[in-house]
């Protein structure tokens, strides 16, 4: 049978509009523990942005009755039966041990091609139900005071970040997680240090997450109010449950944290001595020593707790002459080092600190201060490059040359052993203060 062009035309028009129905949500607030002042507000934005796109209607919310932990409430709402239709559920600001009477099924649910959204305190919900966590991908392990952060993005492409420019700024309250693998997640925000101490480290914010054939969308932010509000946030949200609903494309993946030469720089004769992703090439310079270092979403950290100490961190090859590259950030405070075949030390200081007799930021070590001030503060990146050939060593901190050839005749002080003007490793000062490092890169010139 032949059809007519306006047969054609009525039966695409009734497909697409079949395909531009709005997808079903499930909002759940219901808390068995903390129960957050800004839920009124987290469930009229999300209702708002599902109205005001189209896109997806809530169909129904699991308050949990007016204090929260009605257990009937969760029940009903969350049985398989009733979540038959539904596209996604939405956990704002959830916590505890919510009452699903089928939380393996749910979880089923989910993989089998659903959406799963949580904001803020979702990762303080089932604590005791592993499966649970390992499916959002972290949990909810403490936080400090409300604070002004600067969170990454790392993926400008996604629909939950696109809209928030290279930097997020944002005050919250930041979650510090356990339970978390950088590995099994997809990274959006994170942060590279400690959103109150400023110790480098990775710490997450929010990321996406493909398990099975369905869709996780995870951000830790949205405490707050005035963060709810704000169109920067409504927008992260909106692009996470747009991609967890199948309505915006978008990467699920784990990224690959390894550093990278650039291509000049492999051109010029550099390699990487630190991968991004593990110790390799590395070793301690004493065994018995704590074992402090590790690969942290691309960076190398020293990290210890307030009082303690590392370990000297050195590499397993020695070099002679060579141009060594590197970044590195502390907190405010700290004190490290980079020693210069493990005998010459490039100073690491907080210039704003408590004062120093032997050295600043940049100095070598016991034997010459920087010709200009070029230190950042604690909590920035900062780069080096240091050229040593034979007991002349040049620095460029920042971009400033603040050291140029200057005659470096014996060992400053920590050093490995006083063999001058023979070959030696490359030593990360671990002993003294928390540091971390990034873009470990040498040129050997001999």
């Amino acid at each position: 049978m032949k059809l007519s062009h306006l047969t054609i035309a009525l039966a695409l028009t009734g497909w697409m509009a079949v395909e531009a129905a709005p997808k079903k949500v499930i909002v759940v607030t219901a808390t068995k523990g903390f129960r957050h002042s800004s839920i009124a507000t987290a469930e009229n934005v999300i209702t708002t942005l599902g109205e005001t796109t189209g896109e997806f209607t809530v169909v129904d919310y699991v308050r949990g009755g007016p204090n929260g932990n009605d257990d009937t409430d969760v029940r009903e709402k969350l049985s398989l039966d009733h979540l038959k239709g539904i596209d996604a559920v939405i956990f704002a600001n959830t916590t505890g041990d919510l009452a699903i009477p089928d939380r393996d099924g749910f979880l089923k649910w989910i993989q089998d091609g659903h959406g799963f959204i949580g904001m803020h305190s979702c990762s303080d919900t089932f604590h005791g139900f592993p499966a649970f966590i390992e499916l959002l991908g972290g949990e909810f392990k403490t936080h400090g005071a409300q604070v002004q952060v600067d969170c990454y993005n790392q993926d400008p492409a996604h629909p939950a970040t696109k809209s928030l420019g290279p930097i997020y700024t944002v005050f919250d309250e930041i979650y510090e997680f356990k339970s978390f693998d950088r590995s099994k997640v997809h990274g959006l925000l994170t942060l590279d240090k400690h959103p109150q101490t400023l110790v480098p480290s990775d710490n997450a914010v929010s990321w996406a997450k493909e398990v099975g054939s369905g869709k996780v969308f995870y951000t830790s932010l949205g405490h707050r109010e005035d963060v709810w509000s704000s169109a920067a946030y409504q927008q992260h949200i909106l692009g996470g449950i747009e991609w967890a609903l199948g309505l915006a494309p978008g990467d699920g993946k784990p990224q690959d944290t390894a550093n990278h030469l650039s291509a000049a720089e492999a051109q010029q004769g550099f390699k990487l001595l630190f991968d991004g992703k593990s110790l390799t090439g590395w070793k301690y310079r004493s065994d018995d020593g704590p074992k402090t270092w590790s690969s942290q979403n691309g960076m190398l950290c020293n990290n210890f707790e307030k009082g303690g100490h590392g370990t000297d961190l050195l590499t397993t090859s020695t070099y002679r002459d060579f141009v060594l590259r590197y970044e590195y950030q502390i907190p405010p405070k700290s004190n490290s080092g980079v020693y210069l075949r493990g005998r010459y030390e490039i100073q690491i200081f907080d210039d704003a600190g408590d004062g120093h007799d032997k050295g600043k930021n940049g100095d070598i070590y016991n034997v010459a201060s920087c010709a200009l001030i070029a230190a950042r503060k604690p909590g920035q990146w900062q780069t080096v490059e240091a050229r040593i050939v034979g007991q002349k060593i040049t620095v460029i901190l920042n971009g400033v040359k603040v050291h140029d050839g200057v005659l470096v005749d014996h060992a400053t002080g920590g050093e490995l052993d006083d063999n001058k003007d023979q070959p030696g490793p490359i030593l990360l000062q671990g002993d003294h203060g928390q540091v971390g490092f990034r873009n470990i890169r040498i040129k050997p010139l001999n």
